[in-house]
């Protein structure tokens, strides 16, 4: 072959593949940014765009941003499944059953592994709905297998409802939230219902599991505020659509205090307070009703990424320069400021 003709078939080959790379950037967008506070303009633009990055799940939740693979995991929890995202080759299944093990089929409508995280040795950790467990799966990030190790799925004896959302702080302490929806009524009425409250608890290295909260009537997300001092729960209860701070660093039953009341502004809008997450600038990033609500660290609304689907969590990437949203059967990209 000549060499102008190679040339020419190697420009016309670079050619289409960047064609498809480009292709493949482009997604559909959805939402927009409610400004309430001159505060947001140093966080998001108002024009900035929520990507579907993926779509076609019953209900997605748990977004974790896994640096060292460049991937976001998922969970899907009505299918029990773990799904992958990567820039390059969309959404892969990564990891089936992913919250209900046993040989049976369970009759619950959300079996599946909720809110994901890594421990501070770089493992999965996945709050199990269906085994009613916090447990961390034995295998490597890039070779997942169906394998998993309790960490906590009693307290006094006594099973947990569905371990729902969790964070580590940095001496290895787990803590984690315990409402009732991975049950199969979903509701305080269960007759599997073990506990007669829904708890915020910690895990201490060694086992030892420890109530720090037992009043928050529907406790979901939780994350630490920057100093790991204090925690910010939200409660995803129609009634009581708030999110509360929590004392983190005594072992005692504690009371909340109020951060902010959502309930009386849910009219028309899906969604409730649920998973969120806390940047190292102590800005808040939650679902809440309408969509992605922006608090500063005192609780003031700064603006809020309004959706037309219900959001269940987020998570930042490394950098805190994008963030993740699950929203129904959708899951987002949004853009931040640098």
């Amino acid at each position: 072959m000549k060499p102008i003709l190679i040339l020419t078939v190697l420009a016309i080959a670079m050619a289409c593949n960047n064609a498809k790379q480009s292709e493949r950037m482009k997604y559909k967008t959805t939402g927009h940014i409610e400004r309430v506070d001159p505060a947001l303009d140093t966080i998001i633009d108002t024009d900035a765009k929520a990507e579907i990055i993926a779509e076609g799940f019953d209900w997605s939740e748990g977004p974790l941003w896994v640096e060292s693979e460049q991937m976001l995991l998922f969970s899907d929890v009505p299918t029990n499944t773990v799904y992958k995202w990567t820039e390059e080759n969309g959404t892969e299944v990564y990891l089936r059953p992913s919250g209900y093990t046993g040989s049976k089929p369970s009759q619950r409508k959300e079996p599946g592994s909720n809110g994901l995280l890594l421990d501070n040795e770089g493992n999965l950790v996945l709050c199990q709905h269906g085994d009613r467990r916090m447990a961390r799966m034995n295998a490597r990030l890039d070779q997942p297998e169906a394998t998993f190790t309790t960490l906590a799925d009693t307290y006094n004896g006594k099973r947990f409802n569905s371990p729902n959302d969790a964070v580590y702080n940095h001496v290895g302490e787990l803590f984690f939230t315990d409402p009732p929806y991975g049950l199969l009524a979903q509701n305080d009425d269960d007759p599997a219902k073990e506990i007669p409250f829904n708890g915020v608890y910690k895990v201490k290295p060694n086992g030892e599991v420890i109530l720090l909260a037992d009043s928050i009537t529907r406790p979901n997300g939780i994350a630490f505020f920057p100093d790991q001092k204090k925690l910010l729960v939200a409660c995803s209860d129609p009634n009581a659509a708030n999110w509360y701070v929590l004392d983190a660093e005594d072992n005692i039953l504690a009371s909340p205090t109020l951060f902010y009341s959502a309930t009386d502004e849910r009219d028309g809008l899906k969604g409730l307070p649920d998973g969120l997450k806390i940047n190292k600038n102590g800005t808040v990033f939650a679902s809440g009703p309408g969509g992605i609500w922006i608090f500063n660290s005192a609780g003031k609304v700064l603006g809020k990424i309004k959706l037309d689907e219900a959001a269940s969590n987020v998570a930042l990437s490394a950098d805190e320069k994008t963030v993740y949203v699950t929203n129904d059967m959708y899951v987002l990209r949004i853009k931040l400021k640098p």
